[in-house]
C-alpha cells in the first residue's frame, strides 16, 4: 500500500449514494474492468497510449476535452479509427465548483459540437447532486469511477500508480488514467504493466 489513501482512489460508498443516476462501477459478477482515459486527446500522449493499448488488444474510452478535439482533429480521428470508445469531458475541463450553473451547462452543451456519444464525465469529478437529472437529459450515461489511478501525481512513481490500481481493482471496476502530459511519465511504464497483469488475472476489458 503507498501513501495515498484509500477514499482518494477508491470513493466511498457514502459518496456514491449522493449521486443516483451516475455510474461508478459496472457489474460484479463477471471478472472485467472498463479502463478509461481523460483529458486529451493531445499528439504527444494519445497515439503513444494507443500503441501501449493496440499491444495488448485492449479497447478503452476516452472521455475528451473538446478544446483538445478541436485543436487536435486528426488524434481524435485515430481514436475512432482504433474502436476506442468516446465520452465528453466537457469543452474547457470546467470546474462545477467554481463556476455558475449556466457557465458549466454551457461549457458542457459547446462540446457536444465537438464530441459525440451519450457518455459523460465532469471534470475533476465535480458535479452538484441537483445537476445529474439535467445531464441526463442528454446522455445516457455519466460515467465516475470505481478506481483512480492518480496518475496525474507528480510526487508518485509509477510503481506507485500501478500499485494504486492493483491494490484495488475488482470485477466491474471503472479505472481512470488520464492521456496527458502530466501523467505521461508514470503512465508510460505503468499501463502496461498494468494491462498484463490483469490480463494474466483472467480480466477481460470493455467499452462503457
Amino acid at each position: 500500500m503507498n501513501k495515498i489513501k484509500k477514499m482518494e482512489i477508491q470513493p466511498p460508498l457514502m459518496l456514491r449514494w449522493l449521486f443516483p443516476g451516475t455510474l461508478w462501477r459496472g457489474e460484479a459478477r463477471r471478472k472485467y474492468v472498463h479502463l478509461t482515459f481523460d483529458d486529451g486527446p493531445i499528439p504527444k500522449v494519445t497515439p503513444a497510449v494507443l500503441d501501449i493499448l493496440n499491444n495488448y488488444g485492449v479497447k478503452a474510452t476516452f472521455f475528451c476535452v473538446a478544446d483538445n478535439v478541436r485543436k487536435y482533429p486528426e488524434v481524435f480521428d485515430m481514436l475512432k479509427q482504433n474502436g476506442m470508445g468516446i465520452g465528453n469531458h466537457s469543452y474547457s475541463h470546467i470546474k462545477a465548483f467554481s463556476n455558475s450553473k449556466s457557465d458549466y451547462f454551457a461549457d458542457v452543451q459547446k462540446a457536444r459540437e465537438l464530441i459525440p456519444g451519450d457518455l459523460f464525465r465532469p471534470p475533476y469529478g465535480q458535479l452538484f447532486p441537483w445537476y445529474v437529472k439535467k445531464l441526463r437529459r442528454e446522455f445516457r450515461k455519466i460515467i465516475m469511477w470505481d478506481v483512480l489511478s492518480r496518475d496525474y501525481c507528480a510526487d508518485l512513481t509509477d510503481e506507485d500508480v500501478f500499485n494504486n490500481v492493483l491494490n484495488f481493482v475488482r470485477p466491474g471496476s471503472i479505472i481512470v488514467f488520464h492521456d496527458s502530459l502530466k501523467a505521461w511519465p508514470r503512465l508510460e511504464t505503468a499501463l502496461p504493466r498494468v494491462l498484463k497483469h490483469l490480463s494474466d488475472e483472467g480480466y477481460s476489458f470493455e467499452l462503457l
